[in-house]
């Protein structure tokens, strides 16, 4: 029989694992995945606030991320920087406020370990709450803006010129990123949440002929990591987040056969 900490564990990570999917493979589409990494980063910020004021770390990180995700949206049309100098200078000064005010925590005591990393076996029957309303609230805008989505991720100006809204489409699609990153932070931590989204997007393309395969396999992908993660971490005691990002990359690792295969036949 298996505890009740690791049967919550495996539906918080199955929750996260099937929103994880579908975002992923936009991430992987739009080349976000520094983005992704600027918004985990600005987490810190957001957990910290969280414990100073002792409100929901979920819905700190959550208004934190997006309000970093807008202010670069922003300075995208407000400034002549390149993306990628934006992305770093929020990234690292986010992180940057986030570890001064942590500083001036000392009455406070909390896992920074898990912070960074994650504590899936932590979760409790609240934060499985949130990650399952938060995932289908997600997957629902989701599902609403997937066409104009995919076609500004395709063609910006063609979307544009079909009416499509695509600048309101991204800011929304920022929210959502912002919103995941929220929802699985105590999972897989600040420093591996981009994993949990790229890594299992990037073996579906490998697998994939066409964009919803791909999303069906990012979550087929997804799903096997947190499971098989989890088992091994049960079976090994090594740390829960860290085995599931482990458990992503043999997959992406076993998925480079197929196009190996496909060379050899090819030449």
């Amino acid at each position: 029989m298996l505890d009740d900490f690791f049967i919550r564990a495996l539906i918080a990570g199955i929750g996260i694992a099937l929103v994880a999917g579908p975002l992923g493979c936009f991430v992987i589409w739009r080349r976000l995945s520094f983005f992704g990494d600027t918004l985990s980063h600005s987490a810190l910020l957001g957990v910290t606030l969280a414990l100073s004021f002792d409100i929901n770390i979920a819905l700190s990180v959550f208004f934190i991320s997006s309000a970093v995700a807008l202010v670069l949206l922003k300075l995208q049309k407000t400034t002549n920087l390149p993306g990628d100098a934006l992305l770093g200078l929020l990234a690292h000064s986010s992180l940057a406020v986030g570890l001064v005010v942590i500083s001036f925590l000392s009455f406070i005591r909390f896992d920074i370990m898990g912070l960074l990393f994650g504590d899936i076996l932590a979760v409790a029957p609240n934060d499985i709450f949130i990650i399952w309303i938060g995932g289908v609230l997600i997957l629902f805008v989701l599902k609403i803006i997937w066409k104009p989505l995919f076609a500004s991720t395709v063609n910006y100006e063609l979307a544009e010129a079909e009416g499509m809204n695509p600048a309101r489409v991204n800011a929304i699609f920022t929210i959502l990123m912002a919103a995941i990153i929220a929802i699985s932070i105590k999972m897989v931590g600040l420093l591996l949440i981009t994993g949990m989204l790229i890594i299992p997007a990037a073996m579906a393309r490998n697998l994939s002929n066409n964009p919803v395969q791909m999303v069906v396999y990012s979550v087929i992908g997804g799903l096997l990591s947190v499971i098989v993660g989890l088992f091994t971490s049960l079976e090994l005691n090594s740390p829960s987040g860290p085995s599931i990002i482990t458990a992503a990359l043999v997959l992406f690792i076993l998925s480079l056969t197929k196009i190996n295969k496909f060379t050899r036949l090819k030449n």
